[in-house]
């Protein structure tokens, strides 16, 4: 993504790299080891994602918004903080204008000024995990790491990366493990968890990500449970267990989500209650990220779900 140094500098860091290797090598067998919040509120954090009309770049806005007033992303974290008095965000990938120094060294300062905290960001990449190409699977890691290069700037303990399509191939567990693997084993050299979300209703099934997390076996990759993606693909009984089946595999970043909306104008409900229930029995004791994902006011509909989640977890 970017040079390092200059030559000279180049020159001296690798003598002192070479000496860094068997650190390394054991930081990637090691364990991530965040220290969570133990406050239920101080564990809230609210994603950007929701917010979308509202923040640059991005022409996301509906028609009856394209005025709206835009904010940066590095703005996006006093603002939250001011408005719903949390001091955590998870921004979304799109938000982000790019990935040089300067531009996260200016978001990691507007962070600081809040008094606020990046918890997770959520990646979404191009590049497919699975590809039969190997060359596209070759960017999907690097990419990966500049991701989790930007994460460690900002101070965020984890991402949460996309599994992507790759044409009209079917998802590969084998190949998609591989890659995942590899990206796995840098995260831990650089104290970053990354963690799979069950989204996408192919490529991210609740089950394949289980199987993918298993066959990598790696305590750097974990999952995200998402309280209502799976529902927009699954009949409930089969999402919620998806659900259940995430939860055993997660570590720092849930999604809570009271409905969504699906592309044709239907609602579909989350059973708050029942998934709150399934994350306490998993004994989960990571963030909690209001990702409000319905037709309606985002920020009406992160207060009712803050008040719900301070509600169901006390």
């Amino acid at each position: 993504m970017t040079t390092r140094r200059e030559f000279l500098s180049q020159s001296a860091a690798f003598a002192a790299g070479t000496a860094l290797l068997p650190a390394l090598a054991n930081a990637a067998e090691s364990q991530p080891n965040v220290s969570f919040p133990a406050t239920l509120h101080d564990r809230l954090a609210v994603a950007s994602y929701p917010f979308r009309d509202f923040i640059t770049p991005g022409d996301y806005a509906k028609d009856a918004l394209k005025s709206a007033p835009k904010m940066e992303i590095a703005q996006f974290a006093a603002h939250i903080s001011e408005r719903f008095h949390i001091k955590n965000i998870e921004p979304w990938s799109a938000h982000f204008r790019s990935l040089e120094p300067k531009y996260l060294a200016d978001f990691r300062t507007a962070l600081d000024t809040a008094k606020s905290s990046v918890v997770n960001i959520a990646v979404d990449g191009e590049h497919s995990f699975y590809a039969s190409d190997q060359s596209e699977r070759d960017k999907a890691v690097t990419a990966n790491k500049q991701w989790i290069d930007a994460a460690v700037v900002l101070g965020s303990p984890s991402i949460r990366t996309h599994i992507a399509p790759a044409g009209k191939q079917q998802p590969d567990l084998e190949r998609c493990a591989d890659t995942l693997k590899r990206i796995a084993v840098y995260a831990a050299t650089r104290n970053i968890v990354v963690h799979l979300e069950n989204d996408d209703g192919i490529t991210e099934d609740p089950f394949f990500l289980v199987q993918v997390i298993e066959k990598v076996n790696s305590p750097w990759l974990r999952g995200l449970p998402d309280f209502g993606n799976s529902l927009m693909h699954l009949a409930p009984e089969s999402a919620y267990a998806g659900l259940q089946a995430m939860f055993k595999h997660s570590y720092g970043i849930c999604h809570v989500k009271g409905s969504e909306s699906t592309e044709k104008g239907a609602v579909v409900s989350v059973d708050l209650a029942y998934s709150f229930a399934i994350l306490k029995k998993s004994n989960y004791r990571g963030y909690l990220s209001m990702e409000y994902d319905d037709a309606g006011d985002p920020y009406r509909g992160t207060e009712q779900l803050i008040e719900k989640t301070l509600q169901l977890m006390a």
